[in-house]
């Protein structure tokens, strides 16, 4: 499958799937603030200008995510790519408990908005439930 590596650095990487129009991010460690940010709205961004539906967010290594990232993922990242035509999102959660309670919320939310959210064990798997979408 053809893979545009967008951002990638030690905290996370981002990827664009063009073949599926499918955006990926991995983070690689506990993630915040600016870094966080950065991620989320330069995927956004591709997501938007390539027409996508699908986004896999491989977040097994983030332990959890601060209270100031959710919100500002309410007020800057989620209206951007819900206007841009979000359909499905694969996720693969926190190893962590703590960090897969705090999703809990938000997959509630997101699922509320009319996304389609599935809890994966492997990004494999994921990608190819998105590839069936």
């Amino acid at each position: 499958m053809n893979k545009e590596i967008i951002l990638q650095n030690d905290i996370a990487t981002l990827c664009y799937y063009p073949d599926h129009k499918i955006i990926h991010h991995t983070i690689h460690k506990f993630i915040y603030g600016e870094v966080f940010r950065e991620v989320l709205m330069t995927g956004a961004e591709t997501f938007e200008r390539k027409s996508c539906q699908k986004w896999l967010s491989d977040d097994r290594k983030n332990p959890v995510l601060r209270k100031e990232d959710i919100e500002w993922g309410e007020l800057y990242w989620k209206p951007k790519v819900l206007k841009a035509g979000w359909k499905y999102w694969a996720i693969l959660q926190p190893e962590k408990e703590t960090g897969k309670i705090a999703m809990k919320p938000l997959i509630e939310e997101y699922l509320k908005s009319g996304v389609t959210v599935e809890i994966f064990d492997t990004p494999e798997t994921a990608l190819d439930w998105l590839m069936k979408k």
